[in-house]
């Protein structure tokens, strides 16, 4: 599938600081890692990044001197020519950089008074059909009820006027709604994301993980950091999560440890739980790490770090254990806030005391499975850690909103 080139353009990049800063920096990262074309316009800022090109130039900043004296000019004496003129050297400028270009993604300019001349230029060339816009909108000085009266008259008022041939997005569905009331026009919400990738700052092996079990998408994941050896009683966690699916969770079960090659009984446990695993049809939902092979051929080898990663990724730690002598997981696990659920056995007793939850080995798996899912609602940071991976990772939000929109507005 092809994939339409796209500029990002505000008035400044990082370093600068700023949330609308961070926004197009991520989105950088985003489009190029998705193959796009990308490129990034600004005034103000540095080269944060050599992946892609990104172009200044003075008159696209809102603190150009230029800029300033010709918006006083305007409010003060009703004198537009200097608007007008440097507009005009604006429009020049973005017609050449942007020739190649097919999508200009325009954060705040078309919605915010802060350069005036690039707005208008980005009008024009939206006017000719030039490239394809997007103003997505972060906020306007419309939407507070003591704005100034200067942005009632032209040319300031183009501000609150859509245009025919502009694509609309705010980044939320509560700004969205502002935006179409101000314009009497439809608005596309997208929301900001998070890159749990860079935010983690993740292993690149373990981003393969992630993408390629499309970890970022379910409703639960669940971690079983044990060998492969009958006390720890596996079984049980492959009949929960087969509880859990009839329920319609879209759940993953990450065992990270493996068997003993050498070890006939370990050999032969293994091949139970691959043979359970098929019976319940969890092919892709009970994931053993070690047998885990990537598109390319490469076997997964988890190690420490993988294993700290993927517990910063989960939502809970799974510990079904008949026999233990310690409990180490539950150390683990609760060293980075982890809910832990886990058998009542003393070694888990001890180290758990209530601060865990506890079922009985006597207990069905869909009782155990019920006990789980009421334990973690009751979590509201396990709710949200979730619901962020979910409703909120960049690359899903990619997916479902940005990358549609692109194909229709450049088909």
């Amino acid at each position: 599938m092809r994939k339409p080139s796209v500029a990002l353009l505000h008035y400044s990049v990082p370093p600068v600081i700023g949330g609308v800063e961070e926004v197009i920096r991520q989105q950088a990262e985003l489009f190029h890692r998705h193959h796009h074309h990308v490129s990034i316009l600004a005034g103000d800022g540095g080269e944060f990044s050599r992946k892609y090109e990104i172009l200044f130039h003075p008159l696209l900043s809102s603190r150009n001197r230029a800029i300033l004296n010709a918006h006083q000019l305007s409010i003060k004496k009703g004198e537009h020519s200097r608007i007008y003129s440097l507009s005009k050297r604006i429009y020049r400028f973005l017609r050449r950089v942007l020739s190649d270009t097919e999508v200009l993604i325009a954060h705040n300019v078309l919605s915010m008074p802060f350069n005036l001349p690039l707005t208008l230029a980005i009008l024009k060339m939206a006017d000719e059909e030039f490239i394809k816009v997007i103003s997505w909108g972060h906020d306007s000085p419309y939407f507070s009820p003591d704005y100034p009266e200067y942005l009632e008259k032209p040319p300031w008022n183009v501000l609150k006027k859509p245009h025919p041939k502009i694509t609309y997005v705010a980044v939320t569905e509560s700004r969205a709604k502002q935006f179409e009331e101000l314009y009497g026009t439809g608005v596309t919400p997208i929301t900001n994301g998070v890159d749990p990738v860079s935010f983690f700052e993740f292993h690149h092996t373990t981003i393969r993980v992630l993408r390629e079990l499309d970890i970022f998408r379910a409703d639960l994941v669940v971690i079983i950091p044990f060998r492969m050896v009958r006390r720890k009683n596996i079984e049980l966690a492959i009949e929960v999560l087969a509880e859990l699916k009839k329920e319609g969770l879209r759940a993953k079960f990450l065992l990270t440890g493996k068997y003993d090659p050498h070890n006939r009984d370990s050999r032969e446990y293994h091949r139970e739980l691959l043979s359970l695993i098929r019976k319940f049809s969890l092919q892709k939902d009970f994931v053993i790490l070690t047998d885990l092979r990537l598109s390319g051929g490469a076997m997964v080898v988890p190690d420490r770090r993988m294993l700290r990663e993927l517990y910063q990724i989960s939502d809970a730690v799974f510990l079904p254990s008949r026999q233990e002598g310690f409990g180490l997981p539950l150390l683990e696990a609760g060293l980075l806030k982890l809910p832990i659920i886990c058998s009542d056995i003393k070694p888990f007793r001890e180290v758990g005391k209530e601060d865990v939850l506890f079922f009985s080995l006597e207990e069905p798996p869909n009782t155990i499975a019920k006990k789980m899912m009421d334990f973690l609602k009751a979590h509201p940071s396990s709710r949200m850690f979730r619901r962020v991976m979910r409703e909120y990772e960049i690359d899903n939000i990619y997916h479902d909103r940005i990358l549609p929109l692109l194909q229709e507005i450049t088909s």
